[in-house]
């Protein structure tokens, strides 16, 4: 399995900067961040997942004064810096589409490449919020099928840049003057619907060749962008078939680019609450489930079902029939089959999503999540998880401590590290047609597959 550590600032329970086993104030101090991936690291995880938006998404601002998420550093910074204090770990950082530039993203994400050694990774999304439209003097996120057009194209300059530098064309040769090989870099010369970018990229060649493009999109368009662009898809998946079916779908979707199955990883969330014993897993989870305020309760929902104002419904009825979102669609409808498949009141659903927001959740030991988690990966519903930590450090130690040995137990998981870059870790490629100019089936220009 391939495991991924993702950071949500102080964890993913929206109360759990609450908790004592959090550190409360982990979205502004780099050293709590710091002894997190750290922690990853010494335990093997192939990368660190950061998640990111525009802004402030929540749009009642009264919820977000009662949650530590409301403020925390921007990814790719945040991981420059931890570059410097790990050597192994994958550094995997989120950045939309809808609110950037090719040419900003693709130098920003080769930049991370060359000050980690080759760790670097983009989670390419669309931004879903009218919140984070407005900071960029728009009166509302683009329609869906827009957002991905955009997205398309944006993702193919990206590509097209980085590979606007050839292998080994920095040869920095003093006496004949030639910095670099003639001809080793050429403009890109995209001209598009949405973008104009002459190039080339001003940093060289990275040591992967190409920071590794993660997807997190679940729709059709989505799915039709990792597949042909994504070396990893991070989703969400609350049972076991629905798993199979994404993993399924996804993967007979790589011929049509050109694209074999071990090309792309399929990496589900996966938000654990681990105690020795059943009844000690559920009284952690419970401490958590107190915590949590109506107010921000009702404020993650109304954002994970589009944005739409729930503060008029009886918390206690039913989730309303509402019209088809333009923001995260399939995360919408995940909430929608969730609470008819449970028969969850609005309120309940709240308290239900408020760890995974969505993910798959469990709570128990650590041979019943093992369990689960075997389960999904020899079924082909997962190729690894994205773990989520319900607090930060609690959350994760608990799950290094007490889950990680029973999957080494079962050679699920690494004991130690083969590679030294994130796709030598993932043993993956990159996307037919844009690779690094090397030999064919190396997947990039250096021993370890880069």
């Amino acid at each position: 399995m391939r495991l991924g550590a993702f950071f949500y600032a102080t964890g993913h329970h929206v109360a759990g900067w609450r908790h004592p086993s959090s550190e409360a104030d982990g979205g502004l101090n780099l050293k709590r961040y710091v002894g997190w991936a750290q922690r990853a690291e010494a335990a093997k995880f192939d990368l660190v997942f950061l998640e990111d938006g525009s802004g402030i998404r929540d749009s009642n601002l009264r919820s977000s004064e009662r949650t530590a998420r409301s403020a925390h550093f921007e990814p790719v910074t945040l991981l420059s810096a931890l570059a410097a204090v790990t050597s192994r770990i994958g550094l995997v950082a989120t950045t939309s589409t809808s609110f950037n530039e090719p040419y900003n993203v693709a130098r920003r994400f080769a930049s991370l490449d060359h000050l980690s050694g080759g760790r670097a990774g983009w989670n390419l999304v669309t931004s879903t919020t009218d919140a984070e439209a407005a900071n960029f003097g728009e009166a509302g996120i683009a329609r869906h099928g827009d957002r991905y057009a955009r997205a398309e194209e944006f993702v193919d300059v990206v590509l097209g840049l980085w590979n606007t530098w050839d292998d080994g064309a920095v040869v920095i040769d003093r006496a004949s003057g030639q910095f670099s090989k003639p001809d080793g870099f050429r403009p890109l010369n995209h001209r598009g619907t949405h973008f104009e970018v002459r190039g080339p990229l001003n940093i060289a060649r990275t040591p992967q060749g190409q920071p590794v493009v993660v997807q997190a999109g679940s729709s059709g368009p989505g799915k039709d962008l990792a597949a042909r662009t994504a070396e990893v898809v991070f989703t969400a998946n609350q049972t076991l078939a629905e798993a199979v079916e994404f993993a399924g779908d996804l993967k007979a979707r790589l011929p049509r680019f050109g694209r074999e199955p071990g090309d792309l990883k399929v990496m589900p969330g996966l938000f654990p609450v681990v105690g020795r014993s059943e009844a000690e897993a559920r009284a952690k989870f419970e401490a958590l489930q107190d915590l949590i305020d109506p107010v921000v309760g009702l404020a993650l929902l109304e954002r994970m079902v589009g944005g739409f104002d729930l503060s008029g419904f009886d918390p206690d009825g039913p989730v309303p029939e509402l019209q088809e979102a333009e923001g995260a669609k399939s995360r919408q409808q995940l909430m929608f089959d969730l609470a008819r498949r449970e028969g969850l009141t609005l309120r309940q659903l709240y308290l239900r999503i408020a760890g995974a927001r969505g993910h798959s959740q469990i709570v128990g030991t650590p041979m019943q999540i093992a369990d689960e988690m075997e389960a999904r990966f020899r079924a082909g519903g997962a190729d690894g998880f994205n773990i989520m930590p319900a607090t930060l450090p609690g959350g994760l130690d608990d799950f290094i401590e007490l889950v990680l040995p029973e999957l080494r137990r079962r050679g699920l998981v690494r004991t130690e590290y083969e590679g030294r870059t994130l796709r030598g870790h993932l043993g993956t490629r990159p996307p037919a047609g844009f690779g690094p100019t090397a030999p064919s089936g190396s997947g990039s220009g250096t021993k370890e597959g880069r």
